[in-house]
């Protein structure tokens, strides 16, 4: 049993109002907001959102059940453009943040200066980079008249036309499927990544307990996500990548990828320079050594890019909204439906329905990692 000094006193009372506050603020409002989404506080047909004393009922899993199952597309067609633009969001940011920082890990001249315009970006609010690449991404102006315009002055016997890009206006879509075989898709995802966690506890601690239970709640899983008692019309719906996502894509990456190529950058200059030079000894060639040397010592940061980067991404609401607005369904994501539901419609149980479900993408994210971390600190 340890024992309470004063010191270990002073410090437990320094923390506790922290703890207070955030176990109020924080974990509190979580739990409130939680049982909100279980009522009909501001649905229709429910209580007045607004009364001085509205009457809420529970209603347990109606909300959400509408939110997947319900006459309005708009949730759906949400969850799919969040998993498309969170996919294309940090592969861009990975892949470009990795190739500047390689590039600048060269010592090349002026690298300070290179680095901090990479890095400008991030010092700005997603508010700035919308009204920026909104101004860019127009269909009647920005990058579409840029290249008709410098032609033109410079030959204007020959004048050439505008670019036709939708760019976040485009209603084009690729990779299209039913709503229903989407649901079925998630379903096998969850189903394999559970018997994958079945089976490292299996050999790691031997627990039949744990295997149970993972493999059973990921059958429940499947036969809830994946069932077919969806309505017909609801199942038929077709849902892809909007290409119009790209251009919400392209705005944040410009703004994100220099803080991935800064942390990029700080991994290779902390590998040291007799690896590499052990590498070339070797015969390994330049590829080789970053190829089975290098971006296997990076495999850690790259794991903690990723993490930041997604919750970033599926929390992601301001740049969207002012990029396209709040009716361009075309590129609508969570945050937005979630904002208009609860503060425009007043619908406070549907809104937050829509603001758990955003919390549960972000704890699938952020909650093995930090189990991860802090299990890694222990044993150090």
């Amino acid at each position: 049993m340890v024992r309470m000094t004063k010191d270990r006193w002073t410090a437990v009372a320094m923390i506790t109002p922290s703890i207070i506050l955030l176990g109020i603020f924080v974990y509190g409002f979580i739990a409130q907001t939680a049982w909100t989404s279980l009522t009909n506080w501001g649905t229709p047909g429910g209580a007045a959102s607004l009364a001085e004393h509205p009457v809420i009922d529970f209603v347990g899993l109606k909300n959400y059940q509408d939110l997947f199952t319900g006459f309005n597309p708009r949730f759906r067609l949400d969850l799919v453009n969040e998993v498309f633009f969170t996919a294309l969001f940090l592969a861009a940011c990975l892949g470009l943040g990795l190739l500047m920082a390689i590039l600048l890990d060269q010592k090349v001249r002026g690298e300070s200066l290179f680095r901090t315009v990479f890095l400008f970006p991030m010092a700005l609010s997603f508010v700035v980079t919308g009204t920026i690449w909104r101004w860019l991404f127009a269909p009647n102006g920005g990058l579409n008249v840029l290249p008709s315009s410098i032609v033109n002055a410079f030959s204007p016997n020959s004048p050439i036309s505008p670019l036709p890009f939708e760019w976040f206006t485009s209603k084009s879509k690729l990779l299209t499927m039913h709503w229903h075989d989407v649901l079925t898709i998630v379903g096998v995802a969850i189903l394999l990544f559970m018997f994958a966690v079945a089976s490292t506890y299996w050999f790691k601690r031997r627990n039949l307990t744990v295997i149970f239970v993972v493999v059973l709640s990921s059958l429940a899983g499947v036969f809830i996500i994946g069932g077919n008692n969806i309505p017909s019309f609801v199942a038929n719906e077709v849902h892809g990548l909007n290409v119009a996502i790209i251009s919400i894509v392209i705005a944040a990456t410009w703004q994100m990828s220099g803080y991935t190529m800064a942390i990029y950058l700080a991994g290779l200059r902390g590998i040291p320079d007799e690896l590499r030079e052990a590498a070339r000894v070797d015969g390994a060639t330049e590829f080789q050594v970053y190829r089975y040397v290098i971006l296997p010592l990076l495999q850690p940061i790259t794991l903690s890019a990723a993490i930041i980067l997604g919750h970033i991404s599926l929390k992601i609401f301001d740049l969207v909204y002012v990029m396209a607005g709040d009716g361009n369904l075309q590129v609508d994501v969570p945050g937005v439906n979630m904002y208009l539901t609860a503060f425009r419609a007043n619908n406070f149980a549907l809104g937050s329905a829509i603001a758990m479900i955003m919390l549960l993408l972000v704890a699938v994210i952020i909650v093995p990692y930090l189990y991860t971390s802090l299990r890694g600190e222990k044993h150090a």
